[in-house]
């Protein structure tokens, strides 16, 4: 299938007020798309099923499922870029100064907590509506595909639900058998041409919040586990630090096990999780929805070539095939109602943010959704 065939499929899926899911991995070339074949909404509480997932922030609501029995799956090798390749124009909806303002009064009250030691971190967040002379999603799809290479790009539509794009940089769980990967990514900076950055205490602290909790969370899930050494990584117009944590999980462990222990993490929500998570749905203002949850692939059915060697051979059927979930955190994405365009954006705030910094870092995170509109 040619890019353009799916793109009409996906036209013709949308037109029809159908679900689907269309994406592309990080630094891959093959975009994939799934189309339920009916409006129904499909929940999953315990993350058994096959298809793709689609979770909230608030990790009380309902994850929503495309299951692979009920969609038909269409992919292209290469997407080539739609012919019109007009970029939507945009228009800010709102006063800035006061989103401003308000951002600012939400991180002192944040800082405040922490000194109060109600909690060590928090991620505070806001969202900004921008009025959209084209709201098509292929289009803005389009434009994410061919500007973010090395993110998970997607477009997720359900008519009882939404319609969310986004080129995350965060994987959440990639869980292939018993093997599995976690990043841990925090602290931003501007991206200003080269990855030798110097980083502040703050960011540094910032990102050992998320990776302690992470390996907490974990040690008596998994048999071993291995922790990365930190580096800086380019995501967009931003610079991030990333940590890899690799294990083996327990073998009456659950992916349903790993998901509570994890999600939201400290670097989406705060450290302690449920204190932080408090406060957020308490002082923010407005529902984050499936901003900051997760989404992807589960437990998808993948192929794995067996080892060589003689004593391997009576196990080759089963070594040929295990199941996947690749789940990323929903990060660097948008909304569409309408006309409008719904960015959502955010940042980690510990003992030692400035409530300025922090607004202008949420202005460089939005950038990776306006530059495509």
């Amino acid at each position: 299938m040619t890019s353009g065939d799916l793109v009409e499929r996906l036209e013709a899926q949308h037109e029809n007020q159908l679900p689907f899911i269309v994406y592309r991995k990080p630094n891959e070339l093959k975009v994939t798309g799934l189309l339920q074949n009916s409006d129904q909404i499909f929940f999953t509480e315990e993350f058994t099923e096959q298809g793709f997932v689609f979770s909230p922030f608030d990790n009380s609501g309902r994850s929503v499922l495309i299951p692979l029995s009920q969609s038909e799956r269409i992919s292209c090798s290469h997407w080539d870029g739609l012919s019109k390749n007009e970029n939507p124009k945009s228009l800010v909806s709102g006063d800035t100064n006061q989103a401003k303002e308000a951002h600012i009064k939400l991180v002192e009250k944040g800082v405040e907590a922490i000194k109060s030691g109600a909690f060590k971190k928090v991620v505070l967040s806001r969202k900004e509506e921008v009025t959209l002379s084209n709201n098509n999603p292929i289009t803005i799809l389009n434009h994410l595909l061919l500007a973010y290479k090395s993110a998970f790009v997607y477009c997720w539509y359900h008519p009882k639900v939404g319609l969310w794009l986004g080129a995350t940089p965060e994987t959440l769980i990639k869980k292939e058998g018993r093997r599995f990967s976690i990043m841990a990514l925090a602290g931003t900076q501007n991206y200003d041409g080269t990855l030798e950055v110097t980083w502040k205490e703050k960011e540094k602290q910032e990102q050992q919040f998320v990776t302690d909790f992470i390996e907490d969370q974990l040690r008596p899930l998994v048999e071993t586990y291995r922790i990365s050494d930190t580096e800086t990584v380019k995501a967009g117009n931003l610079v991030h630090l990333k940590t890899m944590i690799s294990a083996q999980l327990k073998p009456d462990i659950i992916l349903k096990d790993v998901i509570d222990g994890l999600h939201p993490t400290p670097a989406v929500c705060g450290l302690p999780k449920a204190e932080a998570q408090r406060f957020i749905l308490d002082n923010e203002n407005y529902n984050r929805e499936y901003y900051s949850g997760f989404l992807g692939e589960l437990n998808f059915e993948t192929k794995v070539a067996p080892r060589s060697g003689r004593r391997n051979i009576e196990n080759r059927a089963y070594a040929m095939k295990k199941n996947s979930s690749q789940l990323y955190v929903n990060l660097r994405c948008m909304q569409i109602k309408d006309k409008k365009g719904i960015i959502y954006i955010g940042g980690g705030v510990t003992e030692s943010s400035i409530s300025e910094v922090e607004w202008e870092e949420t202005v460089s995170k939005s950038l990776v959704i306006r530059k495509v509109l």
